[in-house]
């Protein structure tokens, strides 16, 4: 995707081959920034702090951050205690773990003299492999759109939750990636943007992003979009995950089960971008077993804006003394979403198809 005037991904290998660069996305759309990951524990406070974040982008850096302690430290011990870091960095996101687990599976069978540059071509090709994926997401995706400009003959009115774009991802976006694909097919699509309190990824990430990319949009607050699909504003709505259950619930950002609920009583299709590797066949009950991470309630009771001289403020919303609750995420459950965007192709939300769709990529299946 476009960003600042020129093609760029997320996250990049630095020059001197000692770190990988990424976008601070605290400072975004305010300011452009990219900070520098020296270490394992870099890339845990990127993480942890949300410097980088979206399920797909923080596996990719927890890979880097493997690969950058194999540099400074690759025997067991050390490995190990990196990647501990890295999954408490944040525990709701499945690639996190996904992602740190596999970088492990291929180095410790090394010896710790190899293991460093494995780590690096390890993180490499899976940054690369996320890229495809996601291109292929949109490929899929492209096709819920293009029926409905056939059916309606004009615009396509797209509603998303949270960030699940270019920004969330090494490139391409997963929710984000038919858009995009659709622009690139001469589709007229216009994207309502949920603010998505409280840290507001829609209204500070996804706007940004698809001004970049030239793409329509508008910002609402996140309690307007029912009653956009209740005056036929909005055709269908797309949004990521950070995991999905062997039944096929999705947990996403806080806000998502409601957009469904909503979406089901007005007759409108919710669909899920979902990269295979936010499948995890192993929660059966999502709403029990998924662990909901708690984040401080400052991100709630304070927020971050630009001020009248440029510069960047932090105000307080609330009563001082006034406490705050902050789960980070929700659950949806299966019978909610219309079907899944896989880079394998469009499932439904059961979980005969998602045992079916897991044993095919596990057999091989390339993304297509």
């Amino acid at each position: 995707m476009r960003a600042m005037g020129s093609h760029r991904r997320t996250i990049w290998p630095a020059g001197d081959g000692a770190a990988v660069e990424v976008i601070d996305q605290r400072v975004l759309p305010h300011d452009w920034r990219t900070l520098a990951l020296r270490s394992a524990d870099d890339a845990v406070v990127a993480i942890r702090d949300m410097v980088v974040r979206g399920a797909p982008l923080i596996g990719v850096t927890a890979a880097y951050g493997i690969a950058l302690q194999a540099c400074a430290d690759a025997g067991d011990a050390a490995l190990r205690r990196a990647a501990q870091a890295l999954i408490a960095a944040r525990p709701t996101a499945v690639n996190l773990a996904w992602a740190v687990d596999r970088a492990l599976r291929t180095l410790m069978p090394l010896a710790p003299a190899d293991r460093a540059e494995a780590a690096w071509a390890l993180a490499g090709a899976m940054a690369d492999e996320d890229v495809a994926v996601n291109r292929a997401i949109g490929r899929h995706g492209l096709s819920l759109l293009q029926a409905v400009a056939a059916r309606r003959g004009g615009r396509v009115d797209l509603l998303t939750h949270c960030n699940a774009g270019w920004l969330a991802t090494v490139d391409w976006g997963t929710a984000l990636a038919p858009v995009y694909a659709a622009q690139a097919e001469g589709i007229e699509v216009h994207v309502w943007v949920d603010e998505t309190r409280p840290r507001n990824q829609g209204a500070s990430l996804t706007a940004w992003e698809l001004a970049q990319q030239g793409v329509a949009h508008t910002v609402i607050a996140d309690n307007a979009g029912g009653h956009l699909m209740q005056h036929g504003r909005v055709d269908l709505v797309v949004v990521g995950t950070d995991r999905v259950g062997a039944r096929g619930d999705v947990c996403n950002k806080i806000g998502t089960y409601l957009k469904a609920l909503a979406a089901r009583d007005n007759g409108i299709p919710f669909h899920v971008a979902m990269p295979l590797s936010t499948l995890d066949l192993s929660i059966g009950d999502a709403l029990a077993e998924i662990p909901i991470e708690e984040r401080a309630a400052r991100e709630q009771t304070h927020v971050v804006g630009r001020a009248a001289d440029g510069s960047l403020v932090e105000v307080q919303l609330v009563p001082d003394g006034s406490p705050a609750a902050n789960p980070a995420f929700d659950v949806t459950p299966a019978r909610l979403v219309s079907g899944l965007i896989t880079e394998h192709g469009c499932v439904p939300a059961e979980e005969g198809a998602l045992r079916a769709l897991a044993a095919r990529a596990a057999a091989g299946g390339a993304p297509r």
